[in-house]
C-alpha cells in the first residue's frame, strides 16, 4: 500500500486567495510524487473552489475534510454532513482529533456516530486517538488509546471496518504543534500497541492491513524515521503542511 501522506490545514489560511496560491504551489511541485497517497483538507469554505480548482490536471493528490455531521441532513444549524461533503469531492473525512475533542467538547460516543455515519457514506475515516501528557505522565497511555479505539468503533462490525479501509492516526496531544514530537521508538511501540488493541477488538489479519499514521510537530527533517524506523503507513501534517516548501520536503523525504 502507498504511504498515506494528510494534510490538515486547520483554520488556514484566511482568504480563498490564499487558499489557492496555497494549493497552486504545492500542484506546481509535486509532478513526480509515485510512492505516496496525498489529501489536502482544507477548511470547508474553501473545498468547492479547490474541488473545480482540481479538474482537467494530472493532480497527485485527493480532498478531505476536517470535520463532519453524524446526519444526511436536518434542522442541524451550521453543521457539515457527508453528502455534502462527497458532492464536493470529498474523499477523506478527519474525526475524532483532539482540537475537536478540546475545544468543542466532542466525547467517544459523539466520535462513533461520525465514525459510522463516514463508513455508510462510503468515504475513508482517518481516526485520531492520542494522549494528553498528563496522561502519560500518569502511565494511563495504553488505557486512552483502548477506551478511545473501543469506544471509536462500537458496533461497527470487522468487515465493514475493514471493506471502508479505515485509516487510524496516533497523534499524542502533547506532541501536536509544540516543536516536541514523538520520537520513532515510541511513536513505533504506540503503533504495535494500537495495532494489538485492533487484533483483540477483530483479529491479528485485520491489525495488519489498515493504515496507521503519525501526526504531532511533523516535519521535513524528522518525516521519513516515521517510516522506515517506526514502520508506519504514513503521517498527518498540521502546521508545516501550509508551509509548500516544508510541506514537500515532507513528502519528499518519504519518497
Amino acid at each position: 500500500m502507498k504511504n498515506l501522506i494528510v494534510a490538515n490545514w486547520k483554520c488556514n489560511p484566511t482568504t480563498l486567495k490564499e487558499a489557492k496560491q496555497l494549493f497552486d504551489s504545492i500542484k506546481k511541485s509535486a509532478k513526480n510524487i509515485k510512492k505516496s497517497e496525498v489529501v489536502l483538507c482544507p477548511p470547508f469554505v474553501f473545498l468547492k473552489e479547490l474541488s473545480f480548482f482540481k479538474k482537467g490536471s494530472l493532480v497527485f493528490f485527493k480532498l478531505g475534510a476536517q470535520n463532519c455531521f453524524w446526519e444526511k441532513f436536518g434542522a442541524y444549524t451550521g453543521e457539515i454532513s457527508l453528502p455534502m461533503l462527497r458532492d464536493l469531492g470529498c474523499e477523506y473525512v478527519i474525526v475524532g482529533h483532539s482540537e475537536r475533542r478540546k475545544y468543542f467538547g466532542e466525547t467517544n460516543e459523539i466520535v462513533n456516530k461520525k465514525l459510522k455515519a463516514i463508513i455508510d457514506a462510503k468515504l475513508t475515516a482517518i481516526l485520531c486517538v492520542g494522549e494528553t501528557q498528563e496522561q502519560r505522565n500518569n502511565g494511563e497511555t495504553e488505557k486512552v488509546l483502548k477506551e478511545q479505539i473501543i469506544k471509536a468503533i462500537k458496533n461497527i462490525s470487522c468487515s465493514k471496518f475493514h471493506v471502508s479501509n479505515v485509516c487510524i492516526a496516533y497523534e499524542p496531544v502533547w506532541a501536536i504543534g509544540t516543536n516536541n514530537p514523538c520520537d520513532h521508538e515510541e511513536a513505533q511501540k504506540m503503533g504495535l500497541l494500537i495495532r494489538k488493541i485492533i487484533s483483540e477488538i477483530y483479529s491479528r489479519p485485520v491489525s495488519q492491513k489498515f493504515r496507521l499514521i503519525y501526526g504531532g510537530s511533523v516535519k521535513g527533517d524528522n518525516a521519513a524515521g516515521y517510516i522506515k524506523e517506526a514502520g508506519l503507513n504514513g503521517l498527518l501534517v498540521g502546521g508545516a503542511s501550509l508551509d509548500p516548501k516544508e510541506f514537500l520536503g515532507t513528502i519528499k523525504s518519504i519518497e
